[in-house]
């Protein structure tokens, strides 16, 4: 009997209007959907008359599920993996299972959709022919500021994916790592009731957040212009270097190696935050 096919199935990220026919089709065809919250996507499935039953894959149980999965595909059935919303395997899981049906020969079949990432990148104005999808930051502070220290030399437009719980704190860090002045956009529940998308500095884009709550709720997706010409990029390194010679060296000392090293303005290093 020849092995059935794992299709990677996108679903909406918020206007149900966006599921695509083909996907609908497969959702209803197949044996089985794996899905990271079948709760969730048993709304979806519902809203759109799907009986399809679900099976729960996700972080916590996809090493041990992936196999299972496979011997259903193995066996002749066809089945489905969609996420929470949007293209799975973008900051969801799913790869294991995807490696494990490749390896045992199972076709592996995409069907394109919504992408909150490609969403967001095409209506923000930044460059785009090359960019760097970053997805969501560490929760913990300091490990959030060491990974952005070391994308501010980064000359791809960044994309980071943040929560309502800390995208206050996520634009302060990015000031602080890649300079008030750089071009970044906010892009907030695309595709949903109170979609935004606001432009502007990274300075500009914190101070909005923090007077309005508004701008503080629902799902993110913030987008950084890399750093541009050779004097920004030596900037920005010069600052990441700066910030970890300074918790060893006195900050005029921390400057001063920090300048020579990356070829930075000392006087716009010597006390940077």
């Amino acid at each position: 009997m020849p092995a059935g096919t794992l299709f990677i199935v996108a679903t909406p990220i918020g206007n149900l209007g966006d599921l695509t026919p083909r996907a609908l089709e497969v959702l209803r065809s197949v044996a089985a959907i794996c899905a990271e919250d079948t709760r969730r996507s048993g709304q979806l499935l519902a809203h759109f008359g799907v009986s399809t039953p679900l099976v729960a894959l996700h972080e916590h149980n996809e090493d041990a599920l992936a196999q299972r999965v496979v011997d259903r595909l193995l066996a002749g059935e066809s089945l489905a993996l969609v996420s929470d919303a949007g293209t799975p395997l973008v900051s969801d899981p799913g790869f294991r299972l995807v490696r494990a049906a490749r390896a045992a020969g199972v076709r592996v079949s995409p069907l394109p959709g919504a992408c909150a990432a490609i969403a967001a990148l095409s209506v923000a104005g930044l460059p785009s022919d090359r960019f760097a999808f970053e997805g969501f930051l560490p929760a913990k502070a300091s490990a959030r500021r060491d990974q952005l220290q070391r994308l501010a030399g980064e000359t791809r437009t960044l994309v980071f994916y943040e929560s309502s719980h800390r995208i206050a704190e996520s634009l302060a860090d990015m000031r602080a790592a890649f300079g008030a002045d750089r071009p970044a956009v906010l892009a907030r529940e695309l595709t949903k009731l109170f979609e935004t998308v606001l432009d502007g500095t990274l300075a500009d884009l914190q101070a909005r957040v923090d007077v309005d709550e508004n701008q503080r709720k629902g799902e993110f997706v913030v987008m950084v212009q890399g750093a541009g010409d050779d004097r920004e990029a030596r900037l920005s390194e010069g600052r990441r270097i700066y910030a970890m010679l300074n918790e060893h060296l006195p900050p005029s000392t921390a400057a001063k190696l920090a300048a020579e090293i990356t070829g930075a303005p000392r006087k716009e290093l010597y006390g940077a935050r």
